[in-house]
Formats: structure tokens, sequence, C-alpha cells
């Protein structure tokens, strides 16, 4: 008995030592992974996302304010000039279903918006007031309503420099854009360039585009639901993905056109019923974004880091002069270049302006930044954060703000994140298909081989924890910004002489509404 007892504890013994042993293993593989992808790509992090010298500012987001400023004086806001041309466009009012590409001015605007729209309302907004105060949400509209025109720009130029094929399919980006007109006006490096921007996609693609979004819906999930393995989650999302993106862009357009507005209607819903529910607050929270914009009132920094915190997150939000969007407004049907440009530019206002605003409003007026009831300045604590009522932050700061009100709502946002991540997943793999296709050639074989590379890294995305991988994509994503806006710069004549071009027959009654009937 007491030999058997001996052999069953030995047994055990044994099992313990192997199981504490690969968990060892594994932990220290993934640590010694992580340790080295950090220390090879560290200093390429660390260069895109860099400050500006005396500040917290990150000279990325200094380059794609600037562009956006730019873009708007050459263009003469037109932002505000087109807006209601832009919303015909939308509609269908001028749209030939007989001119070449793939899909409707509605199907590439949903396509493209459901890159932008994601986390980054959601987590991007709560970060961005918790650190900066109410005052930041004032800096990143009008950071939202200057990328306007930096979208108008890109997305005109990338269907002027598609390519189109017999089959009826159309490739276009700044890829394209950059290399074909910087040869038309003569400039050297457009392939170079152009190449460039691709790798940098593809990157993006992969990582902010793909791992990040499936790590953070299982997260999520799992919040929900109870802890599982994340290889679960990253199987059953990479089957959805494959099954829709197979089908090109067509299939994804017919997907984002449904998802988007559920989402849209479904988040900007409940945080418009929060707002109706203390209509009383707010005037007082458009006071507090007013104040805070040019005072801080108490948070740190002041007026300057509620202007970096508002600029940083409209950036990462609506992704305005990266190029991304572009590559899916070349697929429009259109033989008009400027009708898509018109059409790309209400992305950051629907993104930041409209779903931004909201998000800070709900946070604000719920109560969740603490305040000091004798200054009525916010209370900062040592992390340089406003101290929130439960002392959360990032999407959990928006989810305690929502469920303030409505208690059912973490349910609600762990849908969004999950349709939020599933929709910027599919536009994200045909950003990263096109900038492949580029470097490597078309043809089925080369797109099904990188559709199924896009899956494989969906499992590893949701299953791993890859801190530095992620790093490194971010900064792949806004590095595509210094290669697109350098293009953009040089192409913007371009763009200024077929705006006139379409103006002026858009007034002379040359161009008309399509007759759908």
């Amino acid at each position: 008995m007491q030999t058997k007892k001996t052999i069953s504890c030995a047994i055990i013994s044994i099992i313990l030592f192997f199981q504490s042993s690969a968990a060892w293993a594994e932990s220290s593989i993934d640590q010694t992974v992580n340790e080295a992808f950090s220390w090879a790509t560290g200093w390429f992090v660390n260069l895109i996302f860099a400050p500006l010298p005396g500040t917290s500012f990150p000279w990325i987001v200094l380059w794609l304010v600037t562009g956006a400023t730019v873009f708007t004086v050459y263009f003469g806001f037109i932002q505000f000039r087109a807006i209601r041309h832009s919303i015909a466009l939308v509609k269908g009012d001028y749209s030939d279903p007989d001119d070449a590409g793939e899909v409707s001015h509605f199907q590439a605007l949903a396509t493209a918006l459901s890159g932008t729209v994601g986390l980054g309302n959601i987590a991007g907004v709560a970060v961005a007031v918790s650190i900066g105060g109410p005052g930041a949400t004032f800096w990143m509209v009008l950071a939202g309503l200057m990328g306007m025109a930096s979208k108008f720009t890109e997305c005109t130029l990338g269907v002027k420099y598609r390519n189109e094929y017999a089959d009826g399919t159309v490739s276009g980006g700044p890829m394209y854009y950059i290399s074909k007109g910087f040869k038309e006006r003569g400039v050297p490096g457009g392939k170079f360039l152009a190449g460039l921007f691709a790798v940098f996609c593809i990157l993006g693609a992969l990582g902010g585009g793909n791992m990040f979004q499936a790590n953070q819906a299982h997260a999520q999930i799992s919040s929900i639901v109870g802890d599982y393995p994340g290889w679960i989650t990253g199987v059953i999302f990479a089957l959805i993905v494959f099954a829709v993106i197979v089908g090109g862009i067509k299939s994804i357009a017919n997907v984002t056109e449904k998802i988007v507005p559920i989402m849209g209607v479904l988040y900007v819903s409940a945080a418009a019923i929060i707002i109706i529910m203390n209509a009383d607050k707010v005037g007082w929270a458009f006071e507090q974004i007013f104040l805070g914009a040019f005072t801080g009132l108490g948070v740190a920094g002041g007026f300057v880091g509620a202007l970096i915190q508002g600029f940083k997150r409209a950036a990462f939000s609506n992704e305005a002069g990266v190029g991304s969007a572009a590559i899916a407004h070349s697929a429009v049907r259109t033989k008009e270049p400027i009708t898509e440009g018109l059409v790309s530019l209400l992305e950051p206002f629907i993104d930041t302006v409209v779903i931004c605003t909201m998000t800070a409003l709900v946070i604000i007026i719920t109560g969740q930044l603490t305040t000091d009831p004798t200054t009525g300045l916010y209370l900062v604590g040592e992390s340089g954060r406003i101290i929130t009522a439960d002392g959360s932050s990032g999407v959990a700061l928006t989810s305690a703000a929502f469920s303030s009100a409505i208690s059912w709502f973490p349910y609600v946002l762990a849908v969004a994140v999950v349709l939020f991540a599933f929709s910027t997943m599919i536009s994200w793999s045909y950003y990263g298909l096109k900038a492949w296709t580029y470097l490597f050639g078309e043809g089925k074989t080369t797109e099904l081989v990188f559709k199924i590379i896009f899956c494989i890294f969906v499992v590893i995305g949701a299953a791993a924890n890859l801190g530095p991988v992620i790093d490194f994509s971010d900064a792949a994503i806004f590095a595509m910004a210094v290669a697109n806006i350098i293009g953009l710069y040089f192409l913007m004549p371009i763009v200024k002489k077929e705006l006139t071009s379409y103006m002026s027959r858009l007034k002379s009654g040359e161009i008309k509404k399509f007759d759908k009937y």
C-alpha cells in the first residue's frame, strides 16, 4: 500500500514538474521572443513616436496635423464648402452604375470607415480626456475637421491613378499615385517611396489592423463569458474573416455597408440616450470643453496638455493622412476622381467630430472625472491622469460612464468592440492585400497566399501577448503617413486642377444628377 502511495506521489510529482517546466518554458520563450523583438525594433518605434524636444508631443502627430492644415488652406476649406455635395454623392444622386470600379460611393465610405471607427473612439477618447481633461475634446474636433482635407486629397489621387483591369477589378492607393504621379511630374524617387509605403502598409495590416484587433476582441469576450484560450477566438474570427475576404472588395463592401451602420447606430444611440437623460448637464459639459481647451482646468500641462492629447487621439483615430483609406476608396465606381475625394472627407467628420465627441460628452456628464468642489479644477493623481470615479481608464472608463446610466451597457460595448474589431480586420486585409500585390504582382495565387497569411495572424493575435509586435505595427501604420504626405505635397496641384475642373462643370450644369428610375 505504501509502495503504491509512493509511486502515485512520484507520478504526480513528475507530472507537476513537467507542467511547471512547460509553463516556465512557454513563459521563458514568450519573454525571450518579446525581448528580442523589442530590442530589434525598439529603435524604429522610438523614432516614429519620439516627442518634440521639451514636450510630450510626438513629431508624427505634428506631421499629420501640419499636412491637414496645409491641405485645408490650399483647397480653400473644401471640407466646409462641399459637404452638401458630398452627402448627395453618398446618396448616389450622381452615380452611374456603368462607370469603372467595383463598389458604390456608400460602400467605399463604409469600408474605409470600418477601418477607422473602432477602439480609438471608445478607449482613445477616454485616454485623451483623462490625461488632457475635457478640453482635449475641443482640439480633437479641430484636428478632425482639418483632417477632412487630408482624406479629400489622398482619396482623389487614389481614384485618379488606380489600375483598372479587364475583369473589372481595380488596384489603387498611395503605392500607385506616388509611383505614377511622380513619374508624370518628373519627380525622382517615386518607386522607392511607393515601395516603402507598401512595406509599412503590410506590416501595419498584419499588426495594428489584425493582431491587435483580435487580441482586444478576445479580451472583451473573455471579460463577459469568463477566461478561455485565445486561440479559440482566433480560429473562429479567422474562419469568418477568410469567408468574407476571399470574395475580394465586393464581398468586404457588402459586409461593411451592413456592419458599419449597425455598430454606428448601436453606439451613437446609447450615447444619445445618456446625453438626453442628462440634458441639464450638456451646457455645463460644453463649457468644460471650451474652458479646458484654453486653461486646462487643472490638468497637467494646462491648455498645452489638452491640445497635445486632443491632436494625438484625433490623428490615431481617423488616420487622415495615413493613406489607408485611399486604398478602399480607389475601388469606387466613378469616372470623376474628385467625387470620391469629396465623399471621403465625411470620414473624419463621422469618426472624430461626431462619435468621439459623443463619447467625451458621456464621460463628462456622467461625472467620471472628479473635481475639487471648491475650485472646480480637476483632481490629478501622481500618474498625471485625472482621478476618475472608480479609478478606471481607457475602455474601462468608457464602459463605466455608460453603465452608470445603463447597467447592461458593458454587454452592448462587448458586442460593439467585437464588431469594430471584425470590420477593422476585413478592411485592413484589403489594404494589406493591395500593398502585397503591388510588391509581388497581381494574381489569384498571390492574393490567396496573403489572405491565408492574414488569417494565420488573426489566430496569433488572439492567442499571444504581443506587446512589442503591436508597438512595431502601430509605428508602421504611422510610418505610412511619412511616405504618403510627402507624396501628397508633390501631387496636390493635380488635385486642385481636378477640383477646379469638376466644380466649374458642376456649376455650369454639365454634370447632372443621374436618373436612377
